[in-house]
């Protein structure tokens, strides 16, 4: 008799930025990467970054924090990003999607402002999420198999 073995759990955390309280993107996208086997850590609306942080904690083993905002305020929201990161408080990839700027006319700084906070991914469809979420554990399992391979 062939024992089936568990598929290891791959938990994402996943949040509005702490000015926004718009929930419905963020319960469809819960929706979607539970549907695709992600254990979803929702923190929903009006999530400030010291939060994402204490979720990292509580969940060593996420793959990334994700953030959405659909006021524009982003920049503002994740203005203590950078530093979490750097103190080790946040240590998995940070993806962005939504509107990013407040206003009818974007332009691309704020792609860069974004990155400069700290952001490693933003998307313009949450359809690409599974697909850069498969592309970041990849290139972490390819890392830690080099980390192996080198000791």
């Amino acid at each position: 008799m062939q024992s089936k073995q568990a598929t290891p759990t791959r938990t994402v955390i996943l949040g509005v930025a702490a000015s926004d309280s718009h929930a419905v993107a963020n319960h469809l996208i819960a929706y979607a990467l539970r549907g695709a086997g992600f254990d979803v850590v929702n923190l929903g609306t009006c999530t400030p970054v010291e939060e994402f942080a204490q979720a990292c904690a509580a969940h060593p083993d996420a793959e990334a924090v994700i953030i959405g905002s659909l006021n524009g305020h982003i920049h503002e929201d994740l203005r203590g990003l950078a530093e979490t990161k750097r103190s080790g408080k946040i240590n998995c990839p940070v993806v962005v999607g939504g509107n990013l700027s407040v206003g009818s006319h974007k332009d691309g700084s704020a792609y860069e402002r974004l990155h400069a906070l700290g952001v490693d991914h933003i998307l313009s469809d949450p359809d690409g999420l599974p697909a850069l979420l498969d592309g970041l554990r990849a290139t972490r399992d390819g890392a830690t198999a080099s980390l192996r391979t080198a000791s």
